[in-house]
């Protein structure tokens, strides 16, 4: 193994065995990890969901109890919502229900979205965290955020590299430190401060009786309202779960399900305590410091209670960022089987993650941050307005679902009311957001979504194309002369004579026009071949143990069809095979195994060929058969690549 090799397998670990009876269990979740690893993206948002909606209530602090019970309610709709859904669609959340259920332009606005949204996440949660440690710190230290935030992003990047639940597991102790002092903090405010509830009652009802006499009914309600979308950071994480349930532990529904109802009681608590924390304790904007800094402050515990509160926060948002690295590369894989986005991105690493999604998930955070500097307040804007975005298009496709279900599904007039709610709350709220902080940031994020959809459009139109030319080469086969009748079957493969052997795929396309370009170019030379297959394990099949065997069955069957097609041409046939992630890895050690049985075997793979050859063909394509040619080079095997000529 080469010196990059070997520093790989130390940062994010050796490969995993497929054949593991037991690795679906080893690499899924339980509720209480997908509470941790996935909730932690919802109750992370009390650290920057109440700060900015408080803030935005100015002097009409007593108006924090009604945003506090508006802030919980929202939660617990937005969340039941979400909890149905996965009922019905346990295959994702906003992309696959908006595609299924209103089309594909919809599905490809909210997977957009999603992608934007989950690059959020990530950045918000770790600009976040690092504002709560430097709460502690001087204003002068505060030079040194960004870099911090940088590293912080970096040693995410590594963590998920190495496997979802091994990044999770690390975590835990962070995530109980942060329920245990919440708990403390909570406690403290309410339990040591329960005397003053009469005067804080009278102080609320006066300041509302002031309110409406100089700024009446509908002023003091678009403050609330301002405020109240303002804090749409706290509700963020809701969806994270419905986009994860593949990876959590059978009964997978029952495990999200679970996993909601944790996350939604906890996320009500949290956020709706500390809002009315604020008012108890008079908490005042400081510099330098967020909202929770001033809370802690005032409870007046003492400096290590502050300091254990602000690391546990900061702590959990760190997590938090980790549900963007867990949510954004599914997205993606879900939208690549679907030619939104590059192929590649659905393809699994040998630690059975989605690497290409991990990275480019990193690199773009890296990015925001850079643009942003950290500041808070632009990226906590820019992230609601793309999880609203979502929000609203998978509450108004479920609520297409109920309309069309009415009469033949049991509870279908509940349904829609729950969903007709959660779908009017979000759409309200992403309509406030947008109007109130366009200049703000709001435009640029809804300009960078909007480039984006463009980018799938465009992807998508190139891979229809290329399909087209599959579809041509899949046609050659009708042109071939039937077998005659009666005629004698192949000979038996013999171990001495010349063997051409073919690396395919699915059946059809490439696979036969590198057989029948063999036959042109080789003629009589070759009279027997042997079929060579990796079933390829990707985000869409690797969902257990029954759906790898299916995958292993199709690969089967599509092999037996070439082996058929070889003997129609006259030729002996057999096939091999092989199922893993990494088919370049696989075929490789399939391809030896080959050229040790049939000594005199030479191997060929097809791939396209462009007329004019473009920068983005090298993303879009995998380039499988250059990448094995140089592994075989290396054996001392020969492999000619046969070109398909595609005219662009």
């Amino acid at each position: 193994m080469d010196l990059f090799g070997r520093l790989k397998r130390l940062l994010i670990g050796g490969p995993r065995n497929i054949r593991d009876p037991h690795l679906f269990q080893k690499v899924s979740l339980v509720a209480f990890l997908a509470w941790v690893g996935l909730g932690a993206d919802g109750m992370s948002s009390s650290a920057y969901g109440p700060d900015e909606a408080f803030r935005a209530l100015g002097e009409h602090r007593e108006l924090a109890v009604f945003l506090a019970l508006a802030t919980a309610l929202t939660v617990f709709v937005i969340s039941f919502a979400y909890r149905r859904m996965i009922e019905h669609f346990p295959v994702g959340g906003g992309y696959s229900v908006a595609t299924k259920l209103l089309g594909s332009t919809p599905g490809v606005v909210s997977g957009s979205s999603l992608l934007v949204d989950y690059v959020l996440t990530i950045t918000v949660s770790i600009a976040s965290g690092t504002d709560q440690v430097f709460s502690l710190l001087p204003v002068a230290w505060h030079e040194y955020k960004l870099p911090l935030e940088v590293l912080a992003v970096a040693a995410l990047v590594v963590m998920n590299l190495r496997g979802v639940k091994e990044s999770v597991t690390i975590l835990l102790p962070i995530f109980i430190l942060f329920l245990a002092s919440h708990a403390v903090l909570l406690g403290g405010v309410f339990v040591l401060h329960v005397g003053q509830v009469p005067a804080v009652a009278s102080e609320v009802t006066e300041g509302v009786r002031s309110g409406l006499s100089t700024l009446g009914v509908g002023g003091l309600l678009l403050i609330l309202a301002r405020a109240y979308a303002r804090g749409a950071g706290t509700y963020t994480g809701i969806e994270t779960v419905s986009n994860a349930v593949q990876i959590m532990r059978e009964p997978k529904v029952e495990t999200a399900k679970r996993t909601m109802v944790y996350m939604a009681i906890s996320l009500a608590v949290v956020a709706g305590g500390i809002l009315i924390g604020y008012m108890l304790l008079g908490v005042r904007v400081q510099e330098g410091k967020t909202l929770n800094a001033v809370l802690v402050e005032n409870l007046g515990f003492g400096t290590w209670f502050v300091v254990l509160v602000l690391v546990s926060e900061a702590a959990l948002l760190t997590v938090a960022a980790q549900s963007g690295f867990i949510g954004g590369p599914r997205v993606m894989a879900n939208m690549a089987m679907d030619s939104w986005v590059p192929h590649r991105f659905s393809a699994l690493s040998e630690r059975l993650t989605l690497q290409d999604g991990v990275l480019l998930m990193g690199v773009a955070a890296l990015a925001t941050l850079a643009y942003t500097r950290g500041d808070i307040g632009a990226l906590v804007t820019m992230y609601a307005i793309n999880v609203f975005i979502t929000f609203s298009l998978t509450q108004l496709a479920m609520c297409r679902f109920w309309v069309r279900a009415r009469g033949r599904e049991p509870g279908w007039r509940r349904g829609l009311a729950v969903h007709v709610i959660a779908a009017v709350l979000c759409v309200g709220i992403l309509g406030v957001v947008v109007y109130e902080k366009f200049f703000e940031g709001a435009w640029l994020t809804l300009v960078v979504t909007a480039v984006l959809i463009g980018l799938c459009f465009l992807i998508r139109r190139y891979y229809r194309r290329v399909e087209a030319t599959f579809a041509r080469l899949s046609k050659q086969v009708e042109s071939l002369p039937p077998a005659a009748a009666g005629a004698p079957p192949p000979a038996e493969l013999d171990l001495e004579r010349p063997t051409a052997a073919v690396l395919v795929g699915s059946f059809g396309g490439l696979g036969i026009h590198s057989v029948l370009t063999i036959l042109r170019l080789f003629p009589n030379h070759y009279r027997q071949m042997v079929f060579v297959s990796v079933a390829v394990l990707d985000s869409g099949n690797f969902k257990g143990v029954a759906e790898t065997e299916r995958l292993a069955a199709r690969t089967r069957e599509s092999l037996e069809k070439y082996v058929a097609l070889a003997n129609r041409l006259g030729l002996a046939a057999t096939s091999m095979m092989r199922v893993g992630p990494d088919p370049v890895a696989e075929a490789d050690e399939l391809c030896a195994e080959v050229a040790q049985r049939f000594p005199k075997t030479t191997f060929f793979a097809g791939k396209l060929i462009f007329q004019r050859e473009k920068w983005y063909h090298h993303l879009l394509h995998n380039e499988t058969a250059e990448a094995l040619q140089r592994r075989l080079q290396w054996r001392g095997l020969p492999l000619l690549v046969l070109p398909a000529r595609v005219w662009n």
